[in-house]
C-alpha cells in the first residue's frame, strides 16, 4: 500500500521504510517555532523537565510578532523571558524589534524551511509551510518544550483527503478564496486530523503567496497540516532564499486516501466568511448589504508583498471611506520596505489608510485594531470566532486582500468588480 506525501517525510524523519495512517511515531525534527506567547510557557516547561541545552541553537527559532512593539507591561515581560533564553542558549533565529515579521511570512522569507522539512510550532498556523512540501504543523507550548530539548516529537500518522485542484482561478479570486471555499464546503472538522494533499494541473496556476495562504488556513478545516507538491515554483522559491538543502516527496500512485475532492478552480467567485465561523461563507453575490467599520489587511495569511500590490492596484487613486478605519499590516520588515519602494506605502497613505509595523496584532484581538460592542470588522486574517477581535458583540468577516480593499472604499462589503464597472 502506498503512502502519500506527508506519510512520505514523516518514514524518513521516523526511519522507517513505510508508515500507515494511525501509526504512532517518533520523528526527527528541522526546526522549532515558538512566538511571544508561546515560549515563554514552553521555557518554563523547558526547565521545569531539568532541561540545560536546547538541542540544536541553529534549529530554534523564537519570533516576537503577537504583542511587539510591546503593547503592555505583561506583554514586555512576556517578551523579556523569550529575549533572555535566546540570549542564554544562543539561539541563532531569534527574531526581535526591528528583524522581526509575523513567523508564518518571516520563516520562509529567511529560508528556515524548505521541501521535505519536519517543523513545528508553538502556533497553529505553522501549517503554512507545507507550501513549501515540508510538513509543519502547530502542537502546544510543553511540545515546544521537549522539542527544544530532544529535536524529536512523537505524533500519529494522519490519513489524507486529497484535493484536486484543476482549472485557473479568475480575476480578483486568490488563494484565501480558494481556501474559504473548501472550508465552507467540508466544514471546520472536515480535514479533522487529517493531511490536507493539495495536487493537480491547477496547482500550477496558483502563485507561492496563494499556497501559502491556502496551507496556513488547513488548521481551520481542522487539519493536522496542509501541503502542496513541490514544482518549479517551489524550487525557485527555495532556491532564492535559502541555502539549505532541501528533499522532494511525491506521494505513491496508490496512496490511500480517506476521500478525492474536486475543485475547479474557474467556477470560483470571491468569497466570504460570515461571523461566527470560517466555515459560514458566502460568495460575493450573495452577501448582501453589511455595513462595516474597519478593515484589516494583514497577519500570517494575506501579508505578503502579492497581498500588498492587489491592495494597492485597487486603492489608487480612490479613498477609503470615511466610516471605515483602515489598517495594513505588511507581514515582514522586507515586504515593508518593498512597499515603500514600489510606491504602494503612499498609494495606502493617500488613500487615507495607516500602516503599522509588522504585527499579529488585531487577528487574535491584541491591539493595532480592536473593536468595539456592535462594530463589524473586515479582514484578511484566518478566525472570526466570537470575540476575536475585540469585544464579543463585534463581528469578523473574513475576506481576500482585493475584497478587503474593495470594501474599505464603498463602506460595505464589496465585489472588486463594482469598481471597475464604475471607472
Amino acid at each position: 500500500m502506498g503512502m502519500t506525501m506527508t506519510q512520505k517525510i514523516l518514514a524518513a524523519h521516523a526511519g522507517l521504510k513505510e508508515v500507515k495512517a494511525g501509526q504512532f511515531i517518533e520523528i526527527d525534527l528541522d526546526l522549532v517555532l515558538g512566538n511571544d506567547i508561546t515560549s515563554p510557557v514552553a521555557i518554563k516547561e523547558f526547565e521545569k523537565m531539568g532541561s540545560t541545552k536546547v538541542y540544536d541553537k541553529d534549529k530554534v527559532a523564537i519570533v516576537l510578532d503577537h504583542f511587539v512593539p510591546n503593547k503592555d507591561i505583561k506583554s514586555a515581560e512576556q517578551c523579556k523571558i523569550s529575549r533572555n533564553f535566546a540570549k542564554k542558549h544562543s539561539i541563532t533565529n531569534f527574531f526581535d524589534v526591528g528583524q522581526m515579521g509575523i513567523e508564518h511570512a518571516l520563516l520562509p522569507e529567511k529560508g528556515l524551511v524548505v521541501a521535505g522539512d519536519t517543523v513545528i510550532g508553538a502556533d497553529s498556523h505553522t501549517c503554512t509551510y507545507g507550501a513549501l512540501g515540508a510538513f509543519s504543523t502547530g502542537i502546544g507550548s510543553t511540545d515546544m518544550a521537549a522539542g527544544m530539548a530532544t529535536g524529536q516529537m512523537w505524533l500519529k500518522v494522519p490519513s489524507a483527503i486529497k484535493f484536486n485542484l484543476k482549472g485557473k482561478p479568475g480575476k480578483w479570486v486568490s488563494g484565501k478564496d480558494i481556501i474559504l471555499h473548501i472550508i465552507g464546503k467540508i466544514g471546520v472538522d472536515g480535514a479533522l486530523y487529517k493531511s490536507m494533499e493539495f495536487t493537480g494541473q491547477g496547482v500550477k496556476e496558483l502563485s507561492m503567496d496563494d499556497r501559502f495562504t491556502i496551507a496556513n488556513m488547513a488548521i481551520e478545516a481542522g487539519g493536522k497540516n496542509g501541503i502542496f507538491p513541490v514544482d518549479e515554483k517551489t524550487i525557485q522559491y527555495i532556491k532564492e532564499h535559502s541555502n539549505k538543502e532541501y528533499a522532494i516527496y511525491e506521494a505513491d500512485e496508490d496512496a490511500v486516501y480517506d476521500q478525492v475532492i474536486d475543485i475547479d478552480l474557474s467556477k470560483l467567485k470571491p468569497t466570504v466568511a460570515f461571523p461566527h465561523s470560517p466555515e459560514n461563507t458566502r460568495s460575493i453575490d450573495s452577501v448582501g448589504n453589511i455595513q462595516i467599520d474597519q478593515v484589516v489587511i494583514g497577519s500570517c495569511t494575506n501579508g505578503r508583498i502579492e497581498d500588498m500590490r492587489i491592495t494597492a492596484q485597487i486603492l489608487k487613486g480612490k479613498k477609503v471611506h470615511p466610516d471605515v478605519r483602515t489598517i495594513i499590516i505588511p507581514a515582514t520588515q522586507k515586504i515593508y520596505k518593498q512597499c515603500l519602494q514600489e510606491g504602494l506605502a503612499e498609494i495606502f497613505i493617500d488613500a487615507g489608510a495607516i500602516i503599522s509595523t509588522p504585527t499579529c496584532g488585531p487577528c487574535l484581538g491584541g491591539y493595532m485594531g480592536i473593536l468595539a460592542d456592535g462594530e463589524k470588522a473586515v479582514t484578511t486574517t484566518n478566525r472570526n470566532f466570537v470575540g476575536r477581535m475585540g469585544h464579543p458583540g463585534s463581528e469578523v468577516y473574513l475576506a481576500s486582500p482585493a475584497v478587503a480593499a474593495a470594501s474599505a472604499i464603498k463602506g460595505r462589503i464589496a465585489n472588486p468588480i463594482e469598481l471597475e464597472r464604475e471607472v
